[in-house]
């Protein structure tokens, strides 16, 4: 109930506090003769559609295990956040191409009014205000698809701040550094693009999670009382979670009965110690060294 919660509250506040500020930026760019704040107000609706995209792949992933889908569907998660890095490159690259067009045409530019540098300094503040807030729920769920909206919150702050400066140096005599603007705003969109799909498709195609976490479980299983060595420790991502595949060597001599107490008691230990971690495979040896 409170994951549930939490998701609504992140959605609305998304959603409404995109809306809002989409709509501001959008009349400062168009009264104020700002194309960056223009195309930074179509950076900021589009991150209405991606919290939209975020709030359903994670509902879909908190989905309960079912006889097609035996291990969950938290993949779903992977695939929101891919859809959403998709959004976010097309947002950049259509940014980019108008500021281009305005460049090679050379076509006559306005110096823009006050408006509009007024206009960044308050996305600048709630955009960051908003990747903040959430950030923090994103990792208290462990959501990828809510931090890939937070990414998306962070970068419409950056592209603001593009647009002050722009915008700026436009009002100081040199206009043609609005479309320039643009450009960089393109630029900072498709490297958060680029993490975030990447990211998506790194844990949908079963990457471990990493030497350093596996060298954290194989220090913690090695400690477990009855465990002599691991013999083989393999992980796989699932979407958020991490399933494991493991070969422990306890003392061959013990029976059979105490040998699956130990196997039982390393699974139990993992699963609590590493909340991430969906489950673990183990297979026992007998210990050849001893």
């Amino acid at each position: 109930m409170e994951e549930a919660s939490i998701i609504k509250k992140l959605s609305r506040v998304g959603i409404l506090g995109n809306v809002v500020l989409a709509g501001f930026k959008l009349v400062a760019g168009i009264l104020g003769n700002s194309g960056a704040m223009v195309s930074d107000a179509v950076h900021s609706l589009s991150d209405v559609f991606a919290t939209i995209v975020a709030y359903i792949g994670v509902l879909l992933a908190k989905q309960p295990e079912d006889d097609e889908h035996p291990y969950g569907h938290e993949r779903l998660e992977c695939v929101a956040a891919m859809i959403l890095g998709v959004i976010l490159a097309g947002t950049g690259l259509g940014i980019g191409y108008t500021g281009l067009q305005k460049i090679i045409l050379r076509q006559e530019l306005e110096v823009p009014t006050f408006l509009p540098l007024i206009a960044a300094v308050v996305s600048i503040v709630v955009k960051e205000a908003m990747f903040w807030y959430t950030m923090y729920y994103a990792k208290k769920m462990n959501s990828d698809a809510f931090k890939a909206d937070a990414w998306h919150h962070r970068s419409d702050a950056l592209s603001s701040i593009g647009s002050f400066i722009g915008i700026g140096l436009a009002k100081l005599g040199f206009p043609i550094m609005d479309p320039i603007a643009s450009l960089i705003i393109c630029l900072f969109i498709l490297k958060v693009a680029y993490d975030i799909s990447k990211d998506a498709l790194d844990k949908m195609l079963d990457t471990s999670c990493g030497k350093e976490m596996e060298q954290k479980l194989r220090f913690f299983i090695e400690q477990q009382p009855g465990v002599e060595h691991v013999d083989l420790l393999q992980t796989r991502q699932f979407g958020n979670r991490i399933y494991i595949d493991l070969e422990i060597a306890v003392k061959g001599e013990i029976p059979l009965v105490e040998a699956h107490e130990i196997a039982e008691k390393v699974h139990n230990s993992v699963e609590q110690e590493f909340t991430n971690v969906k489950h673990i495979m183990i297979h026992v040896n007998p210990d050849t060294d001893t």
